[in-house]
């Protein structure tokens, strides 16, 4: 499909687990206007986080009636249309296309004793060698596979199950459309792009297979906006609607991680850190021995791409700032993590390297990359009484970059060049720290919303604006990526001595963990 003449405007749409975002790109790349509205998830006991999908939309369609309203006729101007959003979870709707039941997201737990039993089974092999991406409870397929058994009545009324950026796309389109990444991951094959069924067996959800969507590839197929979508958003029916990856891809993708040099990475430091490299067919996927990690199509003929990811990232620092936050208050003092994060790069840069270790496994799921543990807990060690605030917080930076490295490891050698995105990008300190901690020049990605630009530059390709994704590159990711830092080699050596004891400790703590888990259960505590 080609774009039609005079029109010169892609919107990305980016909707996260909290955010939604709307970005309005020239055809050329640049960004010219952004939205973004909160999204809201709920919590419960028992490892449950849902979404109302019936807000997501609502806040998707605010997002683009924001959008409108900032960047003069933008309904003249729009070309075509791309979506994205956060990965895994399950979004079912009925033969209606109504929601059944609130989304189950990414941080929702309740399956992970169906993970745990599968993992220990000799189907885990099987499932790892087809997927290329480690069983998780965050994942649709044992997602599904607890809903069968705990809340079959929820699964007898759907008919189809979406991911986040699939139900938008439904909305959009009237598709009933996934991704070749989300597909691969969820219950299928990742060397076919697909789902399969010889994964779902082996997962247990063999009779859920009439709920996959079919597969569309987004960087050469594209929809209309259907009329409905069009009187909600303003914008005209017809324009074509691109079904972006995964937002990890899309971001990776916008970020720079497609690149001719074989020796790349991307990290995102958001809330949870993605740590990527690119294999150049299905038989230079670097499959790893504890069967983690993710293996996706790209939106490249023959790429996949390899990531590791923390569950927890920035969540980290925000927890320590949070502490200092609510000491404050509690002295009548009232400060924002923005006023708090201000001064946080020159404080931690003047904080000793390797006073301490610290495990950044905060996140109440657990951990996933590059071992898969429920019960994994954040942790110092070597504290002393002289220790202060900011060599807790250089502490926590030396994780998350000794957390990198670790996932690195997992997916092969460590890069030589890593392009760096994600909320904390911007910090000093830590791009320092980690380009120290993985021996690696480090390139930050200037651009604000990478992940909604991935998505437009699908959408440029697919209607016919670039010839590749090589060209599109070019023009959208290279104007974007600041000079390479170098790492210092005196902090080089002395990360590479601290390294082995961050990875001695990691794999020494796993029996407290579990023990700590039976004895919160015991008392009551989630």
């Amino acid at each position: 499909m080609q774009l039609s003449p005079g029109r010169d405007l892609i919107i990305g749409i980016d909707a996260g687990t909290s955010l939604i975002k709307a970005v309005a790109f020239t055809t050329s790349g640049q960004q010219l206007g952004d939205v973004s509205l909160p999204n809201a998830y709920d919590t419960a006991a028992g490892g449950r986080v849902e979404q109302d999908m019936a807000r997501t939309w609502r806040d998707t369609v605010a997002a683009l009636r924001g959008l409108g309203a900032a960047v003069p006729d933008l309904a003249g101007r729009v070309a075509a249309i791309a979506v994205t959003g956060q990965g895994d979870g399950t979004w079912l709707i009925d033969d209606d296309g109504q929601p059944v039941a609130p989304a189950l997201l990414w941080l929702d737990s309740r399956a992970a004793a169906i993970v745990e039993e599968i993992r220990t089974s000799e189907r885990n092999t099987a499932l790892y060698r087809r997927t290329g991406s480690g069983l998780n409870a965050c994942q649709q397929g044992p997602q599904l596979a607890w809903l069968q058994t705990h809340a079959p009545e929820i699964v007898s009324r759907a008919a189809t199950a979406f991911h986040c950026k699939d139900w938008l796309y439904f909305l959009l389109t009237g598709e009933r459309a996934t991704d070749p990444a989300e597909a691969s991951f969820s219950c299928g094959n990742f060397r076919e792009g697909g789902f399969d069924a010889e994964t779902a067996r082996l997962i247990g959800i063999a009779d859920l297979k009439r709920l996959f969507p079919r597969v569309v590839d987004g960087a050469t197929t594209t929809h209309q906006l259907n009329a409905a979508a069009a009187a909600e958003t303003g914008l005209p029916a017809g324009l074509p609607v691109t079904l972006g990856y995964v937002d990890v891809i899309c971001t990776a993708l916008g970020a720079g991680l497609y690149d001719p040099a074989p020796d790349v990475g991307c990290t995102i430091i958001g809330s949870t850190g993605m740590h990527m490299r690119l294999a150049p067919s299905a038989d230079a996927v670097a499959l790893n021995p504890e069967a983690t990690g993710y293996t996706m199509p790209f939106p490249v003929p023959g790429y996949y791409a390899q990531m590791q990811s923390n569950m927890a990232a920035t969540l980290n620092i925000d927890w320590l700032v949070d502490l200092a936050r609510d000491l404050l208050a509690s002295e009548g003092v009232s400060r924002s993590r923005a006023d708090l994060i201000r001064r946080l790069d020159e404080n931690v840069l003047q904080a000793r390297p390797c006073e301490l270790l610290f495990h950044p496994f905060i996140s109440d799921a657990g951990e996933r990359g590059p071992f898969v543990a429920h019960e994994a807990c954040a942790q110092f060690l070597g504290l002393r009484s002289r220790h202060g605030y900011w060599d807790l917080m250089r502490a926590v930076m030396e994780g998350l970059a000794f957390a990198a490295r670790d996932c690195y490891a997992a997916m092969g050698s460590l890069p030589g060049e890593v392009r760096m995105t994600g909320g904390a990008a911007r910090s000093r300190a830590l791009g320092a720290i980690l380009g120290a901690a993985l021996e690696s020049r480090i390139r930050i990605c200037s651009r604000g919303e990478a992940g909604a630009a991935g998505a437009a530059m699908m959408a440029a390709v697919a209607t016919g604006l670039y010839p590749d994704m090589a060209a599109c590159a070019e023009d959208w990711v290279t104007p974007y990526l600041n000079a390479p830092q170098a790492p210092d080699a005196a902090l080089v050596a002395r990360y590479g001595q601290m390294f082995p004891a961050y990875l001695n400790a990691r794999l020494a703590a796993r029996p407290v963990w579990k023990e700590l888990a039976t004895l919160r259960a015991g008392a009551g505590h989630v």
